[in-house]
């Protein structure tokens, strides 16, 4: 048909399959984002947008000690010869390369607004000027001398890095954030100088282990300062596994005040958090009543961080007051470490701290190689040179002569003096004043300087020794010119024990007294003031009873178990009071229309409770177990397609009455419930038809009691009902309720 012959290849088409055409260009991208954009080189530490703007910003002669260019100029170049993307973007990673509170050691020196700690940003690039600093110098130093590949630009007009010489370690002394396809990088930055020593610990000692390198890089140093808290060994296993994190900390001081009163001044906030964002943070908290030891915030810094908060009284403890904000602010911040990059043969690896510092080194060693090779060529082809002219000084009378009377000099000069074509050239090419005899001293001096020259470098390429000393010596001279002796090496962030546990009672900022909480059948709440008695009549809505009454404080927590195996906790202070008739349950609590409450009751420590289903599983579960921060609750019980939550009872005594729907009776030991703390539980209870009616736990020796109207029962002699756990049980004694319910 001819709807058919369309979908036939045209001429020049092959027919592709759509599933592998998209997965072959899919992986394409991921691949390019990976090794192109996001993932910097372990060598030189550095991504593509970044090389390249230390490149153009080399090219252009923008040294630390020559002048500024506009931005707009920089940017510019960078996008028309080396990086076709927006110049947003490439702006934008220039700035973070000049910000002091971003960049722990900056490799562009900005003059103009490029941004503060605030999160201003900085002003658009036509007005902002930048240049090179000592540090991206140091990563350029030998480009010149074939120290590294290049390679084609985008559109093959220009040659461009592959990477960077790099004297200095600039990957972990900046750190690098990147998002990939598929993966992604986290490095906080470093103090150069202990890195440069953990560096110098590898040359002396190749098979230094991670706690010798741990002795010289203790932690992250961020240009932003503040307290390292995490413990030791967090610290030690994530350099050892290169991934991990930090727990940081604002540094702050109590500040006396008249007539006894004091502040606390925070003068370091967190790496990458913006100030202002943090300050509005911890307003909204004051505003929402959530920092009750807290009077006031203000911010009074200038170019210096210095936040003042004031204390609602001065009988609270400074440490308690920080801890509170430690916990609901950012004044606290977890800095991820995920050494993810592309090492020398650009293959994405995450590494440690020990292999990192050795793939420097690695590089830093060829580059050495490559240099001083290169410098002895260029020896090698001025000695050349030098020897011709010193053939002419021996035989200056006959050089002149052939040069004057032969047709063809070059070729004459070549046969009588067995010259190269190199050597007769540059002869030719001498100038007249050239053949004075002070030119001849000082070739002479020229060509011994350099024949010195090329056999030491002769020597350093024929000892793997002597050129493990020379970088080490190398890097002695990056260590005394950024390390910890210099100002910009200057350790800021602190390193500090892992903070003892402070226990915040938030009940202590509640005032306590006794209330009654009450929930309907159709899941309203609220609370009334005071123990009331359970026989005082309550209104509801119409249509509308009681479910739950309980006696709590406002101090109390609840905790409320629905029948999707969820747990949620209700803080007593937070329900609805007065007359009314309170909330729906649902508001409070992430529950949806389809589950329903099958127990409320106060949450207390140190208890145990038996959960179950109605499919006859359940377990034992500590009560901190059943907490739940969040307001959509815990997963505690998990329940099977068909099935239900049953029952949250204290699992107070030794043993378990568990009759099913089938009105069998079956007692077993408690201790034969496994205690977990998630799960579907173990069987209570053997059944063939139906489910679990009712479970109960008591203590033996007091025997089993049900309810039957307002009387009790009690049944001390159980053998006939004893048995292990997932039997199938007897028929309960006479006089067992016909709701097959134990009713207390």
């Amino acid at each position: 048909m001819p709807d058919d012959l369309t979908l036939l290849p045209q001429d020049g088409e092959l027919p592709t399959n759509f599933s592998a055409a998209l997965s072959e260009r899919y992986l394409a991208y991921a691949m390019s984002t990976i090794t192109a954009r996001s993932l910097p080189d372990v060598r030189d530490g550095l991504k593509p947008v970044h090389r390249r703007l230390l490149w153009a910003m080399h090219q252009l002669r923008l040294d630390p000690s020559g002048g500024f260019k506009k931005c707009a100029r920089i940017v510019g170049d960078v996008m028309g010869k080396y990086h076709p993307h927006g110049d947003a973007s490439i702006y934008e990673a220039m700035v973070r390369l000049a910000q002091e509170f971003a960049a722990r050691y900056t490799l562009v020196e900005g003059q103009g607004n490029f941004g503060n700690i605030d999160g201003d940003n900085a002003a658009a690039m036509r007005y902002t000027e930048a240049r090179l600093t000592a540090v991206a110098q140091a990563l350029l130093e030998g480009i010149e001398d074939n120290a590294v590949d290049f390679r084609a630009t985008y559109d093959g007009e220009e040659q461009e890095p592959i990477v960077l010489p790099a004297a200095f370690p600039n990957l972990l002394a900046n750190g690098a954030n990147g998002i990939a396809v598929g993966m992604a990088t986290s490095i906080p930055p470093h103090n150069a100088g202990e890195l440069c020593a953990a560096a110098l610990e590898l040359i002396r000692n190749p098979a230094a282990d991670i706690d010798a390198l741990l002795r010289h890089v203790p932690g992250p140093d961020f240009p932003t300062g503040g307290i390292l808290i995490e413990p030791p060994e967090a610290v030690r296993e994530a350099y050892a596994t290169g991934r991990g994190g930090f727990r940081l900390r604002a540094r702050w001081e109590r500040e006396a005040l008249k007539n006894g009163t004091w502040q606390v001044v925070v003068t370091e906030i967190p790496y990458q958090v913006q100030k202002s964002r943090l300050i509005e943070q911890i307003a909204q908290l004051l505003e929402e009543k959530k920092l009750p030891l807290l009077a006031d915030v203000r911010d009074e810094s200038t170019d210096v961080v210095r936040i003042v908060l004031e204390p609602k009284t001065r009988t609270i403890e400074p440490a308690m007051l920080m801890e509170t904000l430690f916990r609901a602010t950012q004044l606290e911040n977890r800095i991820s470490l995920n050494m993810n990059v592309l090492d020398a043969e650009r293959t994405p690896r995450v590494m440690g701290l020990g292999p990192v510092l050795r793939a420097w080194l690695d590089h830093r060693h060829v580059v050495l190689v490559r240099r001083s090779q290169h410098r002895l060529d260029a020896i090698a082809r001025r000695l050349e040179i030098l020897d011709g002219y010193l053939i002419v000084y021996l035989n200056l009378d006959e050089v002149i002569r052939i040069v004057r009377e032969e047709d063809h000099p070059k070729p004459a000069l070549i046969a009588a003096f067995e010259l190269t074509d190199t050597q007769a050239e540059a002869i030719l090419n001498m100038r007249l004043r050239a053949l004075r005899k002070l030119e001849e001293m000082e070739i002479r001096r020229e060509h011994k300087k350099l024949s010195t020259e090329q056999k030491a470098l002769q020597g350093l390429l024929g000892s793997e020794t002597k050129r493990w000393n020379r970088i080490a010596e190398e890097i002695e001279a990056t260590r005394a010119k950024f390390g910890e002796d210099t100002e910009v090496g200057r350790r800021r962030t602190t390193l500090d024990a892992a903070p003892a546990a402070v226990v915040i009672d938030e009940r202590a900022f509640v005032e306590r007294e006794p209330i009654t909480v009450i929930l309907s059948e159709k899941g309203w709440i609220r609370a009334l003031k005071g123990h009331v008695p359970p026989e005082n009549e309550q209104k509801f809505k119409e249509g509308d009873r009681l479910r739950f009454m309980l006696h709590a404080q406002t101090t109390d927590r609840l905790c409320l178990f629905a029948t999707n195996g969820k747990c949620f906790t209700i803080k007593a202070d937070t329900l609805p009071r007065g007359r009314g008739d309170g909330q729906p349950v649902r508001l409070m609590v992430d529950l949806t229309n389809e589950d329903d409450v099958v127990t409320l009751f106060v949450w207390k420590d140190g208890v145990k409770h038996l959960l179950a289903s109605t499919d006859g599983r359940g377990f034992i579960i500590k009560s901190e177990d059943l907490v739940a921060e969040k307001r959509t609750g815990k997963q505690v019980l998990v329940i099977e397609p068909g099935g239900e939550a049953a029952c949250c009872i204290p699992a107070a005594g030794d043993s378990v009455a568990v009759i099913g729907e089938n009105r069998k009776l079956l007692v077993f030991p408690l201790e034969q419930l496994p205690e977990m703390t998630r799960g579907r539980g173990v069987a209570l209870q053997g059944y063939k038809d139906g489910g679990l009616a009712d479970v109960k736990v008591f203590t033996a020796s007091a025997g089993l009691t049900w309810k039957i109207g307002e009387r009790v029962r009690l049944e001390t002699d159980l053998t006939t009902w004893r048995g292990n756990r997932a039997g199938a049980g007897r028929q309960p004694p006479n006089g067992f309720p016909k709701s097959n319910r134990f009713g207390d």
